[in-house]
């Protein structure tokens, strides 16, 4: 595993780096793609435009199947002529193994990084959480002491993500709300799924959203409980969303007719 350096610090200087404790999120780990020209590796994969990813501002994204369902979620970093991927611990190392089935002879190393990312709902420290600003900010560097309070607020704004709530080959990444929470680029030409994503933003309605909901008996429909939280998320359809949060991003995208 690589050690973290100065480098991996995105967006941080060495005075805003925050004195106290409490912000890291021990259940996220780092990736660094680095190689020949690993921003055009990942070009042709992922949901995002990867070639105008800035230092300054991380974008989320999505690896999907052929059919545009949801593989992996995670949020890209640019690390001077490498990438860094923020995902999920527990699924790193499938990650890191589903990307390097199409290096193929390409010179690309997809390897753990040894800092931690770091969140905080306060402004003044990292960048905004690329998906809703909302959610708080972001940052790289040492371990700490774990954050608690991440999933509780990521939840109470409707926000979903990881294999546990997507699901793997299960739901169209529009489906997770990625259009409205900008996890995709509709002008960066081809990637996997890219197809019948972009169907579904140009012809065809929305039919599904993952949202959140407070706590009942699970469902086919259910994709995660949180009992301690008293919230579950689902899979509904749009006109049965019942007693569902249905927060102002996502009420917004719902009054809003389909792109034709």
């Amino acid at each position: 595993m690589q050690s973290l350096t100065a480098s991996y610090l995105v967006g941080m200087t060495e005075t805003t780096l925050p004195a106290s404790t409490g912000t890291m999120l021990a259940d996220r780990a780092l990736l660094r793609v680095a190689g020949d020209d690993p921003r055009g590796f990942l070009q042709g994969l992922i949901t995002q435009d990867v070639a105008t990813l800035d230092a300054a501002a991380p974008r989320w994204a999505g690896l999907l199947t052929p059919q545009g369902k949801a593989l992996f979620d995670f949020l890209l970093w640019a690390d001077d002529t490498a990438i860094l991927v923020d995902c999920e611990a527990s699924a790193a190392e499938a990650l890191a193994k589903r990307l390097s089935m199409y290096r193929l002879r390409r010179a690309i190393t997809i390897e753990p990084v040894a800092g931690v990312v770091h969140w905080s709902r306060e402004s003044g420290q990292g960048v905004a959480d690329p998906r809703l600003a909302d959610l708080g900010h972001r940052w790289l560097g040492e371990p700490a002491e774990p954050t608690d309070g991440w999933h509780a607020h990521r939840l109470s704004l409707g926000v979903t993500e990881g294999q546990r709530e997507l699901g793997t080959d299960q739901t169209l990444w529009l489906e997770a709300n990625a259009r409205e929470l900008n996890g995709v680029s509709f002008t960066k030409g081809c990637y996997t799924g890219q197809e019948n994503t972009a169907r579904m933003h140009h012809r065809a309605k929305v039919n599904r959203r993952l949202v959140v909901a407070p706590l009942a008996e699970p469902g086919e429909r259910t994709r995660a409980t949180y009992p301690d939280l008293g919230l579950m998320v689902e899979l509904r359809r749009v006109e049965a969303l019942g007693d569902a949060h249905v927060p102002a991003w996502l009420a917004t995208a719902l009054a809003t007719p389909e792109p034709v």
